[in-house]
């Protein structure tokens, strides 16, 4: 198969994959902190319920309830995980350092026009977690970033409720904010505001990603099965600066950058070809590009004659004796005069 031919077959291939990966951003999973009962990590989709106090509850002062935090609006927050998954050590962190959570607002569920979370009231569980972020999360989020904020990208809305000690106080303090989880929605460590951050959900070079029957990416040691090998990460908007470049227009220009990208990182033209592995790369749609992310990958694969990747095992790095495809070792490589 030619280069040429191998990555025209490899575009058919990403626009189902960039589909699939689209719809299941929401499946990143709840309960982050469900042992101490702070709640995070998830998508936000398009309802949102604008909470307001009751005629009865406004004409009874509540107590005053110490809040588990006092961060707003704008802060950023950070904890570590123990080997055990464990939370601890959470607090704010400046914006511009290591931190894993951005809160765009601040709500208080005691002014929830119900008496679901009244002084006797159990934590959320991860299912109403799930409606309270697509009810009071989603819109100031997006009035937060100016209404710039790609669903498809790296940050996924989120809410982070009280510790239970705090919950059993009275605390009904509710931040929702923005992260970035990995495969197991684990939020990461992040640098930066999102509003200044490229949105695009990339992975830095020599990592290689599973296609998972859900269509996400799971990142993974190379000597795991994978189908994809990450040779560079390229900006776009470094190219295209008037504006979003149609899909024919990335295609065109990436098979050039993403071919010499797999070149350098194999050492060379020869060496590519007898990996017997094709360049292949990301696309962004323009609803993603209005909305933050200009970025994709460059990547390895080897596309099957039928459709879809092979499974791979090994990094092409170490050269093709490294790599078993689909259980084999790669093809042989008919002789052929040097290219370059």
């Amino acid at each position: 198969m030619s280069t040429q031919a191998s990555w025209r077959s490899a575009v058919a291939v990403r626009t189902a994959l960039v589909t699939a990966l689209a719809s299941a951003t929401a499946l990143t999973g709840y309960g982050l902190f469900s042992d101490d009962g702070a709640a995070s990590t998830g998508q936000a989709n398009d309802s949102t319920v604008n909470a307001n106090p009751t005629t009865e509850s406004a004409q009874k002062p509540k107590p005053q309830v110490a809040s588990f935090t006092t961060a707003d609006a704008g802060a950023c927050l950070t904890w570590n995980i123990d080997a055990d998954g464990k939370i601890n050590s959470f607090e704010q962190a400046d914006c511009a350092e290591e931190h894993r959570f951005e809160i765009s607002a601040r709500e208080d569920l005691s002014a929830y026009p119900t008496a679901e979370f009244g002084p006797e009231a159990e934590i959320p569980g991860t299912a109403r977690q799930a409606q309270l972020r697509e009810e009071l999360c989603r819109t100031p989020t997006l009035r937060y970033l100016d209404g710039r904020f790609d669903p498809s990208g790296k940050y996924s809305i989120a809410p982070i409720l009280p510790p239970a000690p705090a919950w059993e106080n009275g605390d009904r303090t509710m931040l929702c904010g923005l992260q970035s989880t990995d495969s197991r929605g684990v939020p990461q460590l992040t640098t930066g505001k999102v509003s200044e951050r490229d949105q695009a959900r990339v992975y830095s070079a020599q990592s290689c990603l599973r296609i998972e029957e859900s269509q996400t990416l799971t990142e993974v040691a190379c000597g795991e099965p994978h189908q994809m090998e990450v040779t560079s990460t390229v900006n776009l908007l470094e190219n295209f600066a008037d504006g979003y470049p149609a899909e024919e227009a990335q295609d065109e220009f990436l098979a050039d950058v993403c071919t010499r990208a797999a070149e350098d990182y194999l050492g060379g033209e020869e060496n590519l070809y007898q990996s017997t592995l094709q360049p292949y790369w990301g696309a962004l749609s323009e609803d993603s590009w209005r909305n933050g992310s200009h970025s994709v990958n460059c990547t390895l694969v080897h596309a099957r004659d039928g459709g879809g990747f092979s499974t791979i095992e090994g990094t092409a790095r170490e050269g093709r004796g490294a790599l078993t495809i689909d259980g084999g070792p790669p093809e042989e490589r008919p002789e052929r005069n040097p290219r370059r």
